[in-house]
């Protein structure tokens, strides 16, 4: 995954984020990356603020090279908490599971999302458990 590495770096805490967007595709191989777009829960997101504040882009979004983090994922999910706690590990890292993936775009409705939304399908149904 690209960009990891630079996810990393920035040294938080895996209890108070998680990878968005398209990065539970990409870890489980189902397509490539220009960025990463993360979670946070509210107290971390004001820290990474504090400590980044020319990179604060909006009321919502902090912008660090590739790297997006977010304080909220409105309004396709109130509840960034839980999408944070029911997160997939993996390699220590957590992601945002890929049925709230599949959820998101479709509601978002880009092509480029439904055709993420038909890989979504098939990856679940061929790694049902």
């Amino acid at each position: 995954m690209k960009y990891l590495e630079e996810f990393l770096a920035l040294n938080l805490s895996s209890e108070d984020f998680a990878i968005f967007g398209s990065g539970p595709m990409v870890i489980r191989g189902m397509r490539e990356n220009d960025d990463i777009d993360a979670i946070a829960r509210e107290g971390a997101w004001k820290k990474l603020a504090d400590k980044y504040p020319e990179n604060v882009k909006s009321d919502k979004e902090i912008v660090i090279g590739k790297l997006s983090i977010f304080r909220n994922w409105l309004p396709w999910f109130s509840d960034v908490e839980e999408l944070i706690d029911s997160a997939d590990i993996i390699d220590g890292v957590r992601y945002v599971k890929l049925e709230n993936v599949k959820k998101w775009k479709e509601a978002y409705g880009r092509t480029k999302d439904l055709e993420d939304v038909k890989q979504i399908n098939k990856y679940l149904d061929e790694n049902k458990s």
